[in-house]
């Protein structure tokens, strides 16, 4: 079990590389392009996007994660995985063409038309990608995943970049779109020497456990995708972007930490279903390592949000300021929760995972739309924040109680954290108030030193609470301890 801790620890560090990776790739190219496009530009692609997500539904049978929890996963039910994946990606493409005029028509605007034709076309591509990929999560070769996100999130880079200079509207995001599956399908047959054929003989075995699967997507992509046809519906493209890019900036610590770990834990997990009290033990490490990055990160940005916007997407975006700071408390709540899902599926209980996926569905979706009627961008952001804060103890329960934790074990690992995070606002205001003004220079002043005196608060609090505490083993001791042995090789 060693191990697979280890190997759970390496894998999440090479995802965290991973979204780091990506996340620099993605502010660069959010800062360059939100200066050269404008909100509606990010608006009319969500909107495409939306139908697509809906049209994945049909198919989202998650089979890349059946794979991995079936331990004895043979060739046929890689092949039956990849022919679906094939046929799936073959039927959504026909599907986004017939339903293009309608949702065209349905938005009022026709801009969407020639847009989804393009976007078909990727659907097709994405269903070619080898499914022999998925053996490098399984086998925690999660550096070998690294190099093949990476590669392919840098070629829809450079394509969207050069084209947003050229064209200076939406078509450089549906091309760098194009660009970035076109290299993912490439680069899979590149990278993996596995070779798929075609095969249906392990369909029924596969489904028997990704139906829950399929609903529990469903459910999902009402949660994440339903503010795309609604506020594009009732506020149109420039509120649609708005809140788009907003979820996106306040979603740091969720997207880029959280996601990355659980990715990585996942396959972890399924090692550990066999032993709870092992698997209780991983849970808390996790959290723990969640809680301690998320919080600070989080509530960071959620008090830079004006120099921020500022810096990164200028002037034309000021309005996203009170949404950044709502969503980003939100993003904080949905963080620490997320690492629940994993031991579900880990558990062979997708079910219970789709009811609460359905319970939060149907808090949101009344709450999103009195928002976005009420308040647009702004209500949409408060409906979210809300329907997180009331999902996180029900959540926390219903975990509690499937694997046998006490309240009391989870509050040992967060109350550090958060006590850490309640010092470092207050050093973080504190800053912020001590450097008055709106110019240039004085958005950059107040974002670095609020980032180094806040960090730096942060940690020494941290450090302090810990010792304080005895010294308990933890996530604290582990940074701590390779932190000091790789400064002793150093030197």
């Amino acid at each position: 079990m060693e191990a697979v801790n280890k190997g759970m620890a390496k894998g999440a560090m090479w995802t965290i590389l991973f979204k780091f990776a990506t996340r620099g790739i993605g502010l660069i190219s959010t800062v360059i392009l939100a200066r050269l496009l404008v909100p509606a530009d990010f608006g009319l692609v969500a909107m495409a996007m939306a139908i697509i997500a809906a049209l994945e539904i049909l198919s989202a049978f998650n089979l890349d994660v059946v794979l991995i929890q079936h331990q004895t996963a043979e060739r046929k039910h890689y092949d039956t995985a990849w022919t679906f994946n094939f046929i799936a990606g073959l039927i959504q493409g026909l599907m986004l063409v017939a339903a293009a005029p309608l949702v065209a028509h349905f938005y009022n605007d026709d801009r969407l038309t020639l847009i989804l034709y393009i976007l078909a076309l990727g659907r097709v591509l994405g269903g070619l990608e080898n499914i022999g990929m998925v053996a490098f999560r399984k086998d925690l070769q999660f550096h070998r995943d690294f190099n093949f996100q990476v590669t392919k999130k840098m070629a829809g880079f450079i394509v969207t970049i050069a084209l947003a200079f050229w064209f200076k509207n939406y078509w450089a995001l549906i091309a760098g779109m194009l660009a970035g599956q076109l290299a993912g399908v490439i680069l899979s047959y590149t990278m993996q020497p596995y070779r798929p054929k075609f095969c249906v003989a392990a369909m029924s075995e596969l489904f028997h456990f990704s139906k829950w699967l399929l609903i529990n997507n469903f459910l999902y992509f009402l949660i994440h995708q339903s503010s795309d046809f609604i506020l594009g519906k009732l506020g149109g493209p420039s509120a649609l972007g708005l809140f788009k890019i907003s979820h996106e900036i306040a979603n740091l610590p969720s997207t880029d930490l959280v996601a990355p770990i659980n990715r990585a834990i996942f396959p972890g997990y399924v090692k550990m279903a066999g032993d709870m009290h092992v698997l209780r033990q991983g849970f808390l490490n996790v959290l723990s390592a969640i809680a301690l990055f998320v919080l600070p990160i989080g509530i960071g940005i959620a008090l830079t949000a004006e120099p921020l916007v500022h810096l990164m997407l200028g002037r034309n975006w000021v309005d996203a300021v009170p949404l950044i700071q709502i969503l980003a408390v939100s993003g904080i709540i949905i963080a620490l929760q997320t690492n629940q899902g994993s031991v579900y599926l880990a558990l062979g209980r997708p079910k219970t995972l789709t009811l609460l996926a359905g319970l939060h569905a149907a808090v949101l979706l009344p709450l999103l739309i009195w928002g976005a009627l009420k308040g647009g961008a702004l209500g949409a952001a408060v409906a979210t924040a809300v329907t997180s804060a009331l999902m996180m103890p029900i959540n926390f329960i219903i975990l509690l109680r499937s694997i046998k934790l006490h309240t009391a074990q989870c509050a040992a690992v967060l109350w550090r954290p958060l006590a850490a995070t309640a010092v470092m606002i207050f050093t973080v205001k504190i800053t912020l108030e001590l450097i008055p003004g709106s110019s240039l220079l004085i958005y950059i002043s107040q974002l670095l030193l609020a980032t180094i005196i806040g960090g730096t608060t942060y940690i020494a609090v941290i450090i302090f609470l810990w010792r304080l505490t005895g010294r308990q083993s933890g996530i604290e001791a582990t940074i701590l301890t390779r932190a000091s042995a790789k400064l002793k090789s150093f030197f």
